[in-house]
C-alpha cells in the first residue's frame, strides 16, 4: 500500500496527515502522540476516528500540524485522519460521517471591534 495523505483544518490549526501500513504509531510533529499531546483526552480526540471504524493498531500516522492551539491541533488532526480514512476505504465513510468527523467546523473567533475590549463586551455604561 502507498502512502496516504490528507489535510484536517480547524480554527487557525492546519493538519497534513500521511497514512500507511504499520503497527499503530502515531508521529506528530517528531514525537510520540503521549508527548506532543499529554492531556490523555486530548490523545482520545486524535484517535476517535480510528477507534470508530475499528483499525486502531493497523496503520501508521505521520503528522505535521501548525497553528492554533492543542485543542484546535487535535481537532484538525482527527480530521485529516477521518479523510485518510475515507480515502482508504470507501466503506467507511457512513460511520465517520455520522460522528461528524468529516465535516470542517467553520466556527472561529469573532474579530474585536472598534469602541469596545472585546468583540462584543462593552464598557460599563453610566449615565452620569
Amino acid at each position: 500500500m502507498e502512502m496516504i495523505n490528507t489535510t484536517g483544518r480547524r480554527k487557525a490549526s492546519i493538519a497534513r496527515v500521511y497514512l500507511k501500513d504499520g503497527s499503530g504509531n502515531i508521529v506528530i510533529n517528531g514525537k510520540d502522540l503521549k508527548v506532543y499531546f499529554t492531556q490523555e483526552h486530548i490523545q482520545n480526540k486524535v484517535l476517535e476516528p480510528l477507534r470508530t471504524v475499528e483499525v486502531e493498531n493497523i496503520y501508521d500516522l505521520k503528522i505535521n500540524v501548525h497553528g492554533g492551539g492543542y485543542k484546535g491541533q487535535a481537532e484538525a488532526i482527527r480530521m485529516g485522519i477521518a479523510r485518510a480514512l475515507v480515502k482508504l476505504n470507501e466503506e467507511f465513510r457512513p460511520a465517520l460521517k455520522s460522528a461528524k468527523y468529516l465535516t470542517r467546523d467553520s466556527r472561529v473567533v469573532e474579530r474585536k471591534k472598534y469602541g469596545k475590549p472585546k468583540a462584543r463586551k462593552s464598557f460599563q455604561f453610566s449615565k452620569r
